[in-house]
């Protein structure tokens, strides 16, 4: 769990500061000096610092810009009196993220330092994401390399460096690659992390527990604990988890599913999440082929990778809600190529546009109906949809499935998710010769949902700065809060 180190030269002012933070279930812990903090923030769990600005020792700015110097993702939160204003704006100046008065107003503390932790958490998921996408374009540039230059009967060789690649990308301690032989039984044809080799170990029914439930879903899913789980109670082993968490997705083909990809138990034990899924996707619709032809060569998804780690960037980067949804979907229009492209939110019974990539010619709908067409499947099923014909699917409304203009033409829409829930949609109306790619829209799902994560930050913040204002009117002519 994120901790809160504050820093103050008073005790009265840090008892005050860490029992306020206590009583909202934020772990805190304290310095007394400038020395003290830069030590106590060498914790990696320190992701908040509530630093006033005249501690002992050193000076507050100088502390403010050490801890930065040491650890760029820190949220330093500043505290002074109105008469020090110049270092306030010093501090300000060294990208502290907030700044209080003294005498404190308690709630407006505890307000700003779920803000800050939010904006941690936010900056960590995309910088993991980051990671993640980078892991994956190598595995799949090595994967897909090796397939190029290999024979036939090389498919196991290929399938043991696919279960290889889930557990980089993941982080996992076992992964494994399921093939499916007849029509229920699946077979373990390459593992990782296991005491027994693939070939000796038993065969899984397809109904049977995560594997029928994976292959009801048609996407696949991912479990946090699956004690907690009431899908699998009684019908998973004791024991068979170490961390109670996993995902497993199907293996699609031309034909129908090929098998099953699975990964289990990170090595850091934190529980797998929507973003792990999505890419265990990706590594599972390159599988697909291979299972299918025996691993002979095929397409490469490399610039997909690409495409995704960009949006990655502007999310680490910009904060405005605006800005930050418009440049998320500029690598988009750019890599697919499509035109246009538009994100949408839920908002009072319907999708509403929050930004877009217009390209030459008319933009996407203000607004559209939840429960129609194709892009209503996707928010019903959380599944995206990826066609390179959409008239021809029986759930087409050219109303709502069609930009402004009303052309029909290739589409791909895909699920913002946060949490396992759907709160919106990204559609691109891919143009020229560019395709429809389930490959490509798994990806786009993961990196814009984390875009969708920090609009709905800013959100809260704004919706904080307002129940600070009635805080304030509340408390006037109330007792005093702590001060100097």
């Amino acid at each position: 769990m994120p901790a809160v180190l504050v820093v103050d030269d008073e005790r009265f002012f840090r008892d005050a500061i860490r029992d306020a933070l206590s009583e909202a279930h934020i772990e805190c812990v304290t310095a007394e000096s400038g020395e003290e903090a830069l030590k106590a923030a060498e914790d990696p769990a320190v992701a908040v610092v509530v630093l006033d600005l005249q501690p002992g020792g050193m000076e507050g700015t100088e502390v403010l810009e050490r801890l930065r110097s040491a650890r760029p993702s820190l949220r330093v939160i500043v505290l002074s009196t109105h008469a020090d204003q110049d270092r306030v704006l010093e501090a300000l100046r060294l990208h502290a993220c907030d700044y209080l008065a003294k005498p404190l107003h308690l709630e407006e503390l505890v307000l700003s330092v779920r803000r800050a932790l939010a904006s941690h958490q936010v900056e960590k998921r995309g910088a993991v994401l980051r990671d993640r996408l980078t892991r994956l374009e190598a595995s799949l540039q090595r994967l897909e390399a090796a397939r190029r230059g290999a024979a036939a009967d090389s498919l196991e060789w290929l399938l043991a460096s696919a279960a290889e690649a889930v557990a980089d990308v993941l982080g996992a301690s076992k992964t494994s690659v399921m093939r499916l032989v007849g029509e229920s039984t699946l077979v373990v044809a390459a593992v990782t992390g296991r005491s027994l080799p693939a070939g000796e170990m038993d065969r899984v029914p397809l109904e049977d527990g995560p594997s029928g439930a994976a292959l009801a879903s048609g996407e696949g899913l991912v479990v946090a604990r699956v004690e907690d789980d009431e899908r699998f109670a009684g019908r998973v082993p004791a024991g068979r988890y170490r961390t109670g968490s996993f995902a497993i997705c199907p293996i699609p083909g031309r034909e129908g599913v090929q098998g099953m990809l699975c990964a289990t138990d990170r090595e850091s034990d934190e529980p797998f999440g929507d973003d792990d899924l999505a890419l265990l996707r990706v590594l599972a619709l390159h599988l697909g082929p291979w299972l299918e032809h025996g691993g002979r060569p095929g397409g490469s998804r490399d610039a997909d990778a690409e495409m995704a780690r960009e949006i990655c960037d502007v999310v680490a980067e910009e904060a405005d809600p605006r800005r930050l949804v418009d440049a998320a979907l500029r690598p988009v229009a750019r890599g697919l190529p499509a035109a246009p492209v538009a994100l949408y939110m839920i908002e009072d019974g319907e999708l509403t546009l929050e930004g877009q990539c217009e390209g030459i010619g008319a933009g996407d709908r203000p607004s559209l109906p939840l429960n129609r067409g194709l892009t209503g499947t996707v928010l019903q099923t959380g599944r995206l949809v990826a066609t390179d014909d959409p008239a021809a699917d029986p759930r087409f409304d050219r109303d709502v499935d069609t930009p402004s203009s009303g052309a029909v033409g290739p589409l791909l829409c895909v699920p913002l998710r946060l949490r396992g829930k759907v709160l919106g949609v990204v559609r691109a109306f891919p143009s020229g010769a560019a395709r429809a790619s389930a490959a490509t829209g798994e990806l786009l799902s993961a990196s814009l949902s984390a875009a969708i994560r920090s609009v709905l930050l800013y959100r809260s913040l704004l919706e904080s700065i307002d129940e600070v204002a009635d805080a304030r009117r509340a408390a006037r002519g109330g007792p005093g809060s702590p001060g100097r």
